[in-house]
């Protein structure tokens, strides 16, 4: 059999394989269209009333009876990761960051954004009762429900002002109503708290922020009602609570392809899982599969549904007042935040172009304690590993979120910063770095000289989401040209941006030579033409 044909039998393959996937998924995406088959209001122990958040968890456990379990057994639960490539202990319980720091120093505002409730000292585990995991964060279809910002992923049980200080009352949610209209878990579920990171729409990530809840089709072909209307868990999919899908090691390069019953396991949030090793009609863009991933082509900005991202922090900025003592406020000319008394210098972006890099999945955190290399700035606070030659690695887009942050001069590491509460030593309270710094020490247990002062960081975020139609994915004059998108990544040869001298001077050395043999043998026609009619 030749290759074309080959080739065909392929694709055939590859096609059948495709309608077979999306067959099997029709099911999980009608979950969004319609409901389930248990009607929650009719159900006994829905009724309430409640007077709390944790009594509708206890009611839910009735009937699902592990689930509580289950979820005690995640890393949504846990905050940990273990890195068997690396052998690190992450998650975001023991990472640093470049937004706020620690997020354990700055319980409970961080906590609101666990799945359970009263996760108040992260020095401790997250609370074992069964009735502490949050079933209505991940369930609630009504839009009504919200675990408050500041009550260690309690929603408020009584009015409260939100934000501090605009006069706006945030009301109890009604817990019977809620309960009683629970379902599958939707975008908005998950965006209320992974388009939130990092204090506001948008702010950390770059590709996921509410934008997203009700896309059109350009913005992401995947999620939008006019498109496939997925939801997060068609992609990131679920057994036991447990997700699919991980920015500590991501599936860089998935050549299991297609997912088929009793080949694979349906947990794989991969672009070949659902598309294959070969997704395109045509051999010349599949000839840049393995080199490419498909988020490269396929999402040529992030930030692009109108909501910005924070691409730089400067903390050594923050603490500035104005004469009267009092916090600044100030707007860029697009009305983001530019400074802030609490939290420093901002910039913003929209329709961002990624940075790109080498990926073969693997990412290394500096960690609390870790020596910096100060003479070298910037600290990397997280490194995306790969290369063009380990035959793992693909080209991956990333927003690369830059900044400045504390250090201590003496130990040279970085340090834990203590900036939400109440209390005096917050940074939000008192504007006092010495404190701030001093009072995330002991809240951390990390070691503390008591010298401090800022260095530049970066800290790289892949790029998965806004997946845009196929018509305006990025074009190959944008990387097929002397300012290529790809300009200073080593490891591949790009025609149109890349030259090499020597082949430069054979190519044009043939190009002479051939001509010069046209030229010679128009000359021969001449005179043996000349020859014949004597």
């Amino acid at each position: 059999m030749n290759k074309d044909a080959q080739r065909m039998v392929w694709r055939t393959w590859q096609g059948w394989a495709a309608v077979l996937c999306l067959f099997l998924a029709l099911p999980a995406m009608a979950l969004e269209k319609s409901p389930t088959t248990a009607d929650h209001s009719k159900f006994k122990a829905l009724q309430g009333p409640f007077e709390k958040a944790k009594d509708v968890t206890a009611a839910c456990l009735e009937c699902h009876t592990e689930a509580g379990e289950q979820i005690r057994g995640t890393t949504h639960w846990t905050w940990l990761y273990e890195h068997e490539e690396t052998g690190q202990t992450l998650g975001k319980s023991k990472v640093i960051n470049s937004f706020c720091g620690m997020t354990v120093t700055n319980e409970p505002r961080c906590t609101s954004c666990h799945v359970g409730y009263g996760w108040k000292d992260m020095n401790q585990p997250p609370p074992q009762a069964e009735n502490a995991v949050d079933c209505l964060v991940c369930h609630d279809t009504t839009g009504d429900y919200w675990k408050f910002p500041t009550l260690a992923g309690y929603p408020t049980s009584i009015p409260r002002e939100w934000p501090k200080g605009s006069g706006k009352m945030v009301m109890p949610p009604d817990l019977e109503h809620i309960a009683q209209n629970v379902g599958a878990s939707g975008r908005a579920n998950c965006g209320s708290c992974h388009f939130h990171g990092g204090g506001a729409d948008g702010v950390k990530h770059g590709d996921l922020d509410s934008s997203l809840i009700n896309p059109p089709k350009e913005l992401d072909v995947h999620m939008s009602p006019d498109g496939l209307n997925f939801g997060c868990s068609d992609c990131h999919t679920t057994m036991g609570h447990a997700v699919s899908g991980s920015r500590y090691q991501a599936n860089a390069r998935d050549t299991l392809g297609i997912d088929v019953p009793g080949h694979t396991d349906f947990s794989r949030a991969s672009c070949e899982s659902c598309h294959g090793l070969a997704p395109h009609d045509k051999p010349k863009l599949n000839d840049h599969v393995d080199k490419l991933a498909c988020q490269s082509c396929h999402i040529p900005a992030f930030a692009r549904g109108g909501v910005a991202t924070k691409t730089w922090w400067d903390w050594s900025t923050a603490g500035r007042l104005d004469e009267d003592g009092k916090p600044v406020k100030e707007l860029d000319e697009n009305g983001h935040p530019s400074y802030l008394s609490e939290k420093g210098d901002f910039r913003h972006g929209e329709n961002v172009v990624p940075e790109y890099a080498w990926f073969d999945g693997t990412v290394q955190y500096t960690l609390a304690g870790d020596p910096l290399d100060i003479d070298n700035p910037p600290v990397a606070i997280n490194k995306v590993e790969g290369s063009p030659d380990d035959g793992k690695s693909r080209i991956w887009p990333f927003k690369v979120m830059r900044g400045k942050q504390p250090f201590d001069t003496e130990r040279q590491t970085l340090l834990a910063t203590h900036v939400f509460g109440a209390d005096d030593s917050s940074l939000w309270s008192n504007f006092n770095w010495e404190k701030a710094l001093q009072a995330g020490s002991d809240m951390s247990g990390m070691p503390y000289s008591g010298q401090f002062d800022f260095i530049e960081t970066t800290m790289h975020w892949p790029i998965t989401h806004m997946v845009a139609p196929a018509n305006d994915a990025v074009k190959c004059g944008s990387c097929h040209k002397a300012e290529s998108r790809l300009a200073g990544l080593g490891g591949i040869y790009m025609p149109g941006h890349h030259s090499n001298v020597w082949l430069d001077r054979i190519g044009w050395l043939l190009v002479a030579a051939t001509l010069f043999a046209v030229l010679v043998h128009a000359m021969a026609r001449i005179v043996f033409s000349g020859r014949k009619g004597q």
